[in-house]
């Protein structure tokens, strides 16, 4: 499986200062879990960033600010080793470790509730002003179109979709903020299943969306 979709260096940063939400975190862990080039980032996001923490001590104080120099500086690092391209084989029947311990290790056994019509969903226990679930839609269907009040992370498990940032299948990561505007459309023969979250409710751009906001739960 090759992962052509991936977090964001800020992300990365966020996940390593531990700044992220739940259900956020749990998106960038699972992710982490199965993509060998983020793996490699994250270790250089918490090395640099441990060494920038490291500058900030002097003999009497530690200053708690970083400057956006200095976060600049770590972005910039991130990017300076070669990109690894090719990723482990991972059977679509597992799910992700981190994932696993909330919804067990099969996604065959995992309980959905609908929300229309070839769309599902499954909860998991984290809250915090946005959604953090398990998301099947079928072949063909397609989300109503959005832009996000806050960010946004979607992993995908099986299957795959496109929208206007490009195609994403098995192990990709959309990773989302409020200036993006998309409207996914499952394009592979099975059910596309993602884990999703976000911090702040979606931004629905019509007004069906808006109407059947409180429906969907988004």
């Amino acid at each position: 499986m090759k992962i052509n979709h991936h977090l964001d260096d800020a992300t990365l940063v966020s996940y390593s200062a531990g700044a992220l939400s739940q259900g956020m975190a749990l998106v960038v862990a699972s992710h982490l879990a199965i993509c060998p080039e983020c793996q490699r980032r994250n270790e250089q996001t918490d090395a640099i960033g441990g060494a920038l923490l490291d500058d900030l001590v002097d003999d009497s104080a530690v200053d708690d600010k970083i400057d956006d120099g200095m976060l600049n500086d770590l972005l910039a690092k991130l990017d300076e080793e070669p990109e690894v391209t090719t990723a482990a084989p991972w059977p679509k029947t597992d799910i992700p470790r981190p994932l696993a311990e909330y919804v067990g290790a099969n996604l065959e056994r995992v309980e959905w509730k609908r929300i229309v019509p070839g769309v599902y969903f499954h909860e998991l226990p984290f809250g915090n002003g946005g959604v953090s679930r398990l998301l099947r839609i079928a072949p063909g269907k397609t989300i109503l179109p959005h832009s996000h009040e806050g960010n946004e992370l979607t992993l995908i498990l099986r299957g795959s979709f496109s929208d206007e940032l490009g195609r994403f299948a098995a192990g990709d990561v959309a990773d989302l903020d409020d200036q993006v505007e998309h409207q996914p459309l499952v394009d592979s023969s099975e059910d596309c299943i993602c884990l999703v979250a976000t911090d702040a409710p979606l931004r629905f751009t019509t007004w069906f969306g808006r109407l059947v906001q409180p429906i969907t739960g988004f």
